[in-house]
């Protein structure tokens, strides 16, 4: 199986409950979304093709244990999901970010799914029942409409029962105080993510 590859590389993961471990990204190419707030744009035409065992090799060389699959959206491509295969077979700890408009069905249970809901946006909310209490749901919030959104939609489903709930401010537009304090006002059950790759780096650059 071959897949199209953005790039791979070896950081420290910047979001999630998992924010700051030592982390191999795996960006895949393409994506049927185009959020205005997109940061890894250039993955959607962007990539080479790869085996899988390419992949693997690759993954093992850096040393680190834990790998998340990324895009773009990973799922448009049918053979991540032998790469999520192998990899847990391998003993990885692997977590994939999905953009949450394309079914979580085939996804392997032993990978862990950060699930972006749009703000709204081309959301298939019959993704939600798939989720594991191991699983977690981001929500980037750009403005008041957006989280106003997010928290009719953490309440509707009981998101904050089912995994882990992650509120993130677009960086550079809105300001992350102010979503600190609306989150605190309304005393919602959710951790409020900032993105730290981009506070170490220039928020711009790639390959971290």
């Amino acid at each position: 199986m071959v897949l199209t590859i953005n790039e791979i590389f070896h950081s420290v993961q910047g979001e999630s409950r998992h924010a700051g471990r030592p982390c191999v990204f795996v960006r895949l190419s393409r994506c049927n979304l185009r959020c205005t707030w997109c940061d890894t744009a250039y993955a959607f035409e962007e990539g080479s093709d790869m085996p899988v065992g390419a992949v693997l090799a690759r993954v093992a060389a850096f040393g680190t244990r834990y790998v998340l699959i990324t895009g773009g959206e990973p799922l448009l491509q049918e053979g991540v999901h032998d790469l999520i295969g192998e990899l847990c077979d391998r003993g990885f700890e692997v977590a994939v970010e999905t953009g949450g408009s394309l079914d979580l069905a085939p996804l392997d249970p032993r990978a862990m799914v950060v699930m972006d809901l749009k703000c709204p946006g081309k959301n298939r909310l019959e993704n939600i029942d798939l989720l594991k209490p191991a699983d977690e749901v981001k929500f980037v919030v750009a403005d008041r409409a957006d989280y106003d959104w997010a928290r009719e939609i953490i309440a509707r489903h009981r998101l904050a029962d089912r995994c882990g709930v992650l509120l993130s401010p677009v960086h550079g537009v809105l300001q992350p105080r102010r979503l600190a304090e609306w989150i605190l006002t309304d005393r919602l059950p959710v951790r409020l993510q900032l993105q730290i790759h981009k506070y170490i780096w220039p928020p711009d650059m790639r390959g971290v």
